[in-house]
């Protein structure tokens, strides 16, 4: 996703490892009412007079228990600055850019919003180039923050931006109907995928659930095989597209394109898809009517959810490699909080991320037992064993991709969504067609840039 070119670009070749997020999720929206005082004794009160901070998020509110950014924060912040009182709202992802922007824009944006790294939609670059987000520089945790983190989330050398951690891409799956068939390891290629599936299909198991009503998810698939097929031999693809060297409509792209086709050409696919959306898909993952669903790190509270079927999950890359070729990661630095640059209250929201990023305090680690993405804060050790197998690939072997979008302006996504929808949809819609959409609308926009 999102900011400055030349010099910038240039660095983000190097960080190809680097990753960024298609947030995810879906529902309806979540507010809290003002939190109320715990009635623990206040660590410091620095200010007297009461402030009111307000808060943007893209997302659901947690299915069990406390939800972190709805309950926990705004009552550990108070408990920490009796004068503050943090509102918390959360819009579905499909509301969220669209309403944070407009808001932003009229002067009326809130203290504290959710941003994602680089280029994509509601990026960093594009807001902190509006002059939407704050410097955050000055912030006291920044040298326990990944490199490569705090540099997605930065345009032109300061960062806008806290990511909330590091996700992957990749497939859940249901270890016990994959045994059913006779594959007790998850495949690490494209043709034993593709077998996979149709050992599932043959046992009339539906192999994969995806809610394509919601058009981001199609990226959930695309990208990983992409990082498999477009980048390997040309880590820099995405700098020679923004340079004219490249497009969009790069045999390479196409052939990503007809791969993830082929999904549903083959029957792989849950019938109707586009009529299910992404939580629907998460229902029939859980309640073990399909074997497998694509989504990323972040949403592992609803995908490992309780439903109508207890099972083994397992997740894994879904590997868009040839047989015999290494498989790369589709890997990208997550969405997180940025401050308002007009906010009034610039400084006690600065006081609130330096507090939640102290790296000890109870909020601190309520942080840390909430968030499923990988951490990029030092020294916080990966605790979910669900995710230990990409982990150690990511970690080992540095063979990752960041997901593809980050590197383009914002509304070519939409347009290989909207796209690639059609072949969903059974129209004659061709993946050269796809490619070449995608690549109109890039031009389209990049020139603006």
């Amino acid at each position: 996703m999102e900011r400055a070119k030349t010099i910038w670009l240039a660095a983000l070749v190097l960080v190809v490892i680097m990753l960024s997020a298609c947030g995810s999720n879906n529902g309806g929206s979540a507010t809290t009412e003002p939190a109320a005082s715990s009635g623990t004794a206040a660590v410091e009160t620095n200010a007297s007079e009461p402030v009111t901070l307000t808060m943007m998020l893209s997302g659901n509110k947690a299915t069990d228990g406390e939800d972190f950014e709805l309950d926990v924060l705004p009552r550990l912040v108070k408990e920490k600055f009796p004068n503050i009182t943090l509102e918390v709202q959360k819009l579905p992802d499909d509301q969220y850019n669209t309403s944070v922007r407009t808001k932003l824009a009229a002067g009326k944006g809130p203290d504290i919003f959710w941003i994602f790294p680089k280029n994509a939609a509601g990026g960093v670059i594009d807001f902190a180039k509006a002059g939407f987000a704050a410097d955050l520089s000055d912030l006291a945790f920044w040298d326990n923050i990944g490199k490569g983190a705090k540099e997605d989330m930065s345009y032109e050398g300061k960062p806008y931006g806290v990511a909330e951690g590091l996700d992957f891409l990749g497939v859940y799956y249901n270890k016990e109907m994959l045994e059913q068939v006779g594959v007790s390891e998850f495949p690490q290629d494209w043709p034993s995928f593709l077998e996979l599936c149709q050992k599932l299909k043959d046992a009339g198991i539906t192999p994969i659930a995806l809610g394509d009503k919601d058009p981001w998810v199609i990226q959930f698939g695309m990208y990983p095989i992409a990082a498999n097929v477009v980048y390997p031999d040309e880590m820099d693809f995405d700098v020679k597209v923004q340079n004219g060297e490249k497009s969009l409509n790069d045999p390479k792209w196409v052939k990503t394109i007809s791969m993830y086709k082929e999904l549903y050409d083959k029957g792989y696919v849950v019938k109707n898809s586009l009529g299910v959306g992404s939580a629907q898909a998460a229902q029939l993952f859980i309640d073990g009517k399909a074997a497998m669903s694509f989504t990323g790190t972040w949403d592992y509270p609803s995908m490992s959810a309780k439903g109508a079927a207890e099972f083994t999950r397992g997740f894994a890359s879904l590997p868009g490699n040839e047989a015999g070729k290494p498989l790369y990661v589709s890997a990208s630095t997550s969405a997180g909080y940025a401050l308002n640059a007009k906010s009034q209250n610039l400084d006690n929201a600065k006081q609130v991320l330096n507090y939640l990023f102290d790296g000890h305090s109870d909020l601190f680690k309520a942080f840390v037992d909430s968030n499923s993405s990988i951490s990029v804060y030092k020294g916080v050790e990966l605790s979910n064993e669900l995710f230990k197998s990409v982990n150690d690939n990511y970690q080992k072997n540095g063979k990752s991709v960041y997901f593809s979008n980050q590197m383009w302006p914002a509304g070519v996504s939409d347009v290989m969504q909207s796209k690639f929808s059609e072949i969903i949809g059974g129209k004659n819609t061709t993946p050269e067609e796809v490619a070449k959409a995608m690549d109109d609308k890039f031009k389209e926009l990049w020139k603006n840039k």
